[in-house]
């Protein structure tokens, strides 16, 4: 089984929704599947502000998701630019994996969803990307062969998928950031399979 880890971060919907777009795409390639993973939220003042189990969605990632996974598909919201600090906090807890090799030559792809058009999609998917090559991973983006990246007024960029929620988080996925979103998903499959025989 090709099994791609989609882990995300989502504070407002946003990203959750497009990491069951990206799952979705995965679903869509022979023989692969997605595990959908999410992280704990976390505070200034103290380690983590969560239950150890969350009360709904996705269970909180571990390290060994990202061990047996043939791939990985990481979502953030955009925090100033960045990626979200709870994102943040967990890769920097996985120099163990880093010191075995655990993740080399593993392809992983990338995507976000920000307030505004221009609130930093593309450094948000630039920051998830560093450590994602610390550890050796090879990045998938999409490309322009891809109408839809030369026709949206939206979301979507070559380095990942990208969503334009607006500032109250309300605005709704186009057309073309949700098949942005399913095709990332399928190009990851597609390659983790490849490089997986």
């Amino acid at each position: 089984m090709n099994e791609i880890l989609v882990l995300y971060y989502s504070l407002h919907g946003s990203v959750k929704e497009m990491a069951h777009l990206i799952a979705r795409g995965v679903g869509q390639v022979p023989g692969a599947s997605a595990r959908i993973r999410t992280v704990p939220k976390i505070s200034t003042v103290c380690e983590a502000v969560e239950d150890s189990i969350p009360s709904e969605g996705a269970p909180y990632v571990e390290l060994q998701d990202l061990q047996e996974c043939n791939g990985i598909a990481l979502g953030s919201p955009t925090r100033f630019g960045n990626m979200a600090a709870p994102m943040k906090y967990f890769w920097d807890g996985t120099t163990s994996l880093w010191l075995q090799g655990a993740l080399v030559g593993k392809p992983a792809a990338l995507f976000t969803s920000t307030a505004s058009m221009h609130g930093g999609q593309e450094s948000t998917l630039f920051s998830m990307m560093t450590p994602l090559l610390h550890h050796g991973m090879l990045i998938v983006g999409l490309p322009y062969t891809h109408p839809e990246l030369s026709s949206t007024h939206s979301g979507g960029t070559p380095y990942g998928a990208s969503h334009v929620a607006g500032i109250d988080g309300d605005s709704p996925f186009t057309d073309d950031e949700r098949k942005l979103c399913i095709a990332l998903g399928k190009r990851l499959a597609e390659t983790a399979g490849k490089l997986s025989t």
